[in-house]
């Protein structure tokens, strides 16, 4: 059992999503930065869907009821346990009333804990993934409080032996301001000007305070679109179109760009101009408030290839942890 002392400010119980349910309006929630996520429950010994806890901005205080092996990765808040700092992404052993403490994210948004046996919370329409919007999923479908206990599931009793991994520097992110954000361009893109197309991947954009995991609201320049006459069943606003369905990481452009992610409503009528590949989303949820972001165009073809390459990476540190135990 973990329970927790303080929650932060917005942490969650997530695993890889909720598929499936796209076509009745259920978005897929699960964590935000799936590499992230991924490769804490890899230093535990999970598969790539256990349950993890996702940190937003401030971690979570917690104590354990019995020995546990955890892993933290993502966005750098300055872990400690019973006061002594540790590392993050390697794997590390808890006894039987440690307390885990997570500060202020320093590089980096969202940080994931892994716990190995993964938190068994009960799953609802296949994930244990918190949706907060309608309350499900998770525990007791919201953040984390003080006072919750989430239960642990059984490990396989190897965990153990991965104590003292630390994933090799080349595969940890830097989430550096400057690299940039791949979109394919596409669907309603048609509505902007020309100039505003290329507007969209030259400027500067910042993220607004009103960034969750709902969407990411940019400020930047103004987006123009061009003269049209309203179709029927489009709003009167110039960035309005007919309804249409959402892709997770598309960008809708209501005057400024909001990226949709995973917990985004799964559709509406406001332009939808590009979509960020599923490779760079995690990479967009680690820039803080203020911070800036700058968008690539890519076709499909090279969107399919980073996924390819990003999955290859995954697998090849699947495969070295598994060979350090």
């Amino acid at each position: 059992m973990i329970t927790i002392q303080e929650g932060g400010i917005a942490s969650t119980v997530q695993d890889r999503g909720r598929f499936g349910h796209y076509h009745i309006g259920m978005p897929p929630s699960g964590a935000m930065d799936k590499y992230a996520h991924t490769v804490a429950n890899y230093l535990v010994g999970n598969d790539a869907d256990a349950a993890t806890i996702e940190m937003t901005y401030q971690g979570i205080t917690a104590t354990f009821d019995k020995d546990a092996v955890i892993a933290i990765t993502g966005a750098d808040m300055s872990p400690s346990l019973n006061g002594e700092s540790i590392g993050t992404w390697e794997t590390v052993a808890v006894d039987a009333g440690d307390e885990l403490e997570l500060a202020f994210a320093t590089e980096g948004a969202r940080a994931y804990l892994a716990v190995s046996g993964g938190v068994d919370v009960p799953k609802v329409m296949g994930s244990r993934s918190t949706y907060t919007l309608v309350g499900i999923g998770g525990h007791e479908g919201r953040g984390l409080e003080e006072g919750d206990e989430l239960p642990i599931g059984d490990a396989d009793g190897t965990a153990t032996e991965l104590v003292g991994t630390q994933l090799d520097d080349e595969y940890i992110p830097a989430y550096a301001d400057e690299d940039t954000v791949r979109v394919v361009l596409g669907l309603t893109g048609y509505r902007l000007t020309e100039e505003s197309k290329e507007t969209l991947c030259e400027a500067e954009w910042t993220v607004s305070p009103e960034a969750d995991r709902i969407g990411y609201r940019l400020e930047g320049p103004e987006m123009e679109f061009k003269e049209r006459e309203q179709p029927f069943g489009a709003g009167t606003d110039p960035s309005n179109v007919v309804d249409l369905g959402y892709p997770i990481g598309s960008i809708q452009m209501p005057q400024k760009p909001i990226v949709l992610l995973q917990d985004a409503v799964t559709g509406g009528g406001y332009a939808t101009v590009g979509t960020v590949i599923s490779a760079d989303r995690g990479l967009l949820a680690q820039r803080q408030t203020h911070k800036s972001v700058y968008f690539e165009d890519v076709d499909v073809d090279e969107a399919l290839a980073a996924r390819k390459e990003r999955d290859e990476r995954l697998e090849t540190i699947r495969a070295e942890i598994e060979s350090a135990d």
